[in-house]
């Protein structure tokens, strides 16, 4: 799928449910497919966008699949990454440089600090995956005054074709045909917010815009 990105200038280069005493349905990781390890009582942490009600729960699910790869990247590595090519339906993706760079890449990194939900980036994201849907359009440039109003990030990823939030994660990570890596990098930048949208797109049937502060 065909994945951008925009950095934005601010340094140098930057583009830029509750614990219970037992595991209920609806506190099942999103990763317990790939292991029960995501299970874990210290994991529930990453659910950060849980209680917000102006998220879609697509929306809320990419924002604790990030967090959970940014907490213990190399369990993401091990579990997710590894088996995805499988999973996915795509063994193609065993051959790829750009997934073999990601395992190299995740098994190297360090924990990256939460992400937590912001209303402003979630506005700035919302306003430019509705209209660029509307017109099937492909890029980060705002196409209205009003989105132009309201653009607000440190660093933007922009993703096409998927609506399911860890093929969106996945995508971005795997970054392939990107050889700046630029969609992984941002992701694995320290911020600490982030505003998620996932809409209708005339071209690509999704796309989905991450815009992190």
């Amino acid at each position: 799928m065909r994945s951008l990105l925009l950095f934005l200038l601010v340094l140098p280069i930057m583009a830029f449910h509750p614990i219970g005493s037992s595991v209920q349905i609806e506190n099942v990781s999103p990763l317990a497919v790939f292991s029960s390890e995501w299970n874990k009582p210290q994991y529930l942490v990453c659910n950060t966008a849980a209680n917000t009600d102006y998220l879609s729960e697509n929306e809320k699910t990419v924002i604790y699949i990030l967090n959970l790869a940014r907490m213990n990247p190399p369990l993401f590595a091990q579990t997710v990454v590894k088996a995805y090519p499988d999973y996915s339906g795509n063994s193609r993706l065993l051959q790829s440089d750009y997934y073999i760079g990601l395992m190299a890449f995740l098994k190297n990194k360090i924990p990256m600090p939460r992400l937590n939900p912001e209303r402003s980036l979630f506005e700035s994201a919302r306003c430019h995956a509705e209209t660029s849907g509307k017109t099937g359009y492909i890029g980060h440039n705002r196409r209205t005054k009003d989105c132009k109003d309201i653009e607000t990030f440190m660093g933007e990823c922009c993703q096409y074709g998927y609506q399911d939030p860890l093929s969106i994660v996945m995508d971005l990570l795997i970054d392939e045909g990107v050889p700046s890596l630029g969609h992984r990098i941002v992701l694995f930048k320290p911020h600490t917010q982030i505003g998620v949208s996932i809409q209708p797109h005339k071209k690509y049937r999704w796309n989905a815009v991450l815009d992190l502060g």
